[in-house]
């Protein structure tokens, strides 16, 4: 089943956000889902804690590069879908987990440090494609964008990703109040209801928006 990973040598950008979302939006379409949290902060084993989950989502924890790779491959034949949240740094871990991904996401914010990391998370994804001899596909997206506008800074950058021949995601996820309180009231997008957060049918359009461009960048691969 496929592999999705989450991967930026940058903390504070969003991949556990974005994976949590991606989660959410597969098990609502009623496909299962294995959520590897591979952060020694474990932040997936944290958000699991504060509410029940859907059954449809499980979560399991890696410990090390050394457990990596079995978690990934144990986890492929559980679900539909595989949903790897990685630390925010540079380690062996990260590179070997890629070599198990069949879609990495790198998410970006609208600043010049960010898409320099994000340059170095292509550059691995890269390095990967050559040390296993395949083509590990991966999309760069934009996260945490202002609701309101799309910044210079952020189209600036886009225009960059383009010129240079970077894959891109055709959406990005918007900084919304829900999207932020999944981790302080636990669930999906799906389980919160108006009174819990404002902005929450937005959230929810936007989600679905995300994993439909996740799951048609798989279907375009296949039909290629």
């Amino acid at each position: 089943m496929p592999v999705i990973s989450f991967v930026s040598s940058k903390g504070g950008v969003g991949k556990t956000t974005g994976a949590v979302i991606l989660a959410g939006e597969l098990a609502e379409a009623g496909r299962s889902v294995v959520m590897v949290d591979a952060d020694p902060n474990q932040p997936l084993l944290i958000w699991e804690k504060v509410r029940a989950l859907p059954s449809a989502i499980s979560i399991v924890a890696d410990e090390s590069a050394d457990t990596i790779i079995d978690t990934i491959d144990a986890a492929r034949i559980q679900a539909d879908f595989v949903i790897v949240d990685l630390e925010g740094t540079a380690t062996d871990r990260v590179g070997f987990a890629v070599t198990r991904t069949d879609l990495v996401l790198i998410p970006v914010q609208a600043s010049v440090l960010d898409a320099t990391e994000a340059a170095k998370a292509v550059k691995l994804v890269r390095q990967m494609s050559r040390v296993t001899g395949r083509d590990i596909p991966y999309r760069l997206y934009f996260s945490k964008i202002a609701p309101a506008i799309r910044e210079r800074t952020a189209r600036d950058i886009e225009v960059q990703f383009t010129q240079a021949s970077v894959p891109t995601l055709p959406t990005s996820l918007v900084d919304r109040a829900a999207f932020r309180s999944l981790f302080s009231l636990g669930g999906t997008l799906h389980m919160l209801d108006n009174s819990d957060v404002g902005g929450l049918e937005a959230a929810r359009q936007n989600a679905f928006a995300f994993a439909r461009a996740v799951v048609d960048t798989f279907s375009k691969r296949a039909a290629a």
